[in-house]
């Protein structure tokens, strides 16, 4: 039993005439009669009484039409369905978003994915960490990632710049330089750091290290810290100041002020897949990814 004979069977079962129905399927009447032959052979039934004029419905051919509908139906699903996948249109992302850009990135992206792309079902993480990131896209478990694009990274990952971002300073809301509309990294010095993890678990804690060493100091004592929320929470609390970059302020947490710096120095954020594996859905995710990033903070 073949698609084709059920699509034949139930064109003679709505038609109930075996020129009609051939007309419709555009084969030949005897190749029609030869399929509804081969359909009966193979069931051990009749599925159709034959006069002259009219074809009718047994009462085995009527209960056959209901799975034979049934059949069809799921067909036609599942080939519409993989249409849409092979154009982007339906299937499953798992995207991994670096802290930064899991406030102002990853809720515009996600809205915009739902909206033009319902069918693909979209996985996210956030408040991740860039070398986690890294190799979680190549074991797999990401097909897109939004990282820092540092140095060392596999050439098994492509990887496009989205945006520079600009380095601030977060300090407690009680620090004497919380007014201020602008200071000069020097000034924090003598202050505690809360920076995020050393040891190349965080692309961040070597980009704040290197700016504190364009400003003639090593930050000292330093707090270590996972996420980047737990970070601003941590400066709340008065355990020191921090430098994370300027889309951290859409994180509006009590007890702190975000504050300019004179000279800052930027980190950039990127887009990268697995190079030459790339799914359709993928492409589509990553380039609303790219047109949101472009929207909320303009391109690199």
């Amino acid at each position: 039993m073949e698609l084709r004979h059920l699509r034949s069977f139930l064109a003679l079962a709505e038609e109930r005439h075996f020129g009609r129905a051939a007309d419709r399927l555009h084969i030949a009447q005897p190749a029609l009669s030869q399929q509804i032959k081969q359909l009966e052979r193979e069931f051990g039934v009749t599925l159709f009484t034959r006069t002259t004029r009219r074809v009718e419905l047994t009462s085995a051919g009527s209960r056959f039409a209901e799975h034979a509908r049934a059949v069809i139906g799921s067909a036609d699903r599942a080939a519409a369905d993989m249409t849409m996948v092979a154009s982007g249109q339906a299937g499953r992302v798992s995207v991994g978003f670096i802290g930064t850009a899991t406030y102002d990135l990853l809720p515009a992206a996600a809205r915009e994915v739902r909206s033009r792309l319902p069918e693909v079902r979209l996985e996210l993480h956030g408040e991740l960490l860039s070398p986690a990131l890294s190799s979680g896209l190549i074991d797999g478990t990401y097909d897109l990632v939004v990282l820092r694009p540092d140095g060392g990274l596999s050439p098994e990952i492509s990887v496009k710049v989205l945006r520079s971002e600009r380095l601030v300073a977060v300090l407690p809301d009680r620090h004497p330089l919380a007014r201020r509309d602008r200071i000069n990294l020097a000034s924090l010095r003598a202050d505690p750091f809360v920076m995020h993890f050393s040891g190349h678990r965080s692309s961040m804690h070597e980009h704040v290290l290197a700016a504190c060493a364009a400003a003639g100091f090593r930050p000292d004592p330093i707090t270590e810290v996972g996420e980047t929320a737990t970070l601003v929470v941590f400066v709340a609390a008065g355990m020191g100041v921090a430098l994370v970059p300027e889309p951290v302020r859409s994180l509006a947490l009590e007890g702190v002020a975000y504050v300019a710096l004179d000279d800052p120095a930027t980190v950039d954020l990127a887009i990268a897949t697995r190079a030459g594996d790339v799914s359709p859905a993928t492409r589509q995710v990553a380039d609303i990814v790219v047109r949101m990033c472009t929207e909320i903070g303009g391109g690199p």
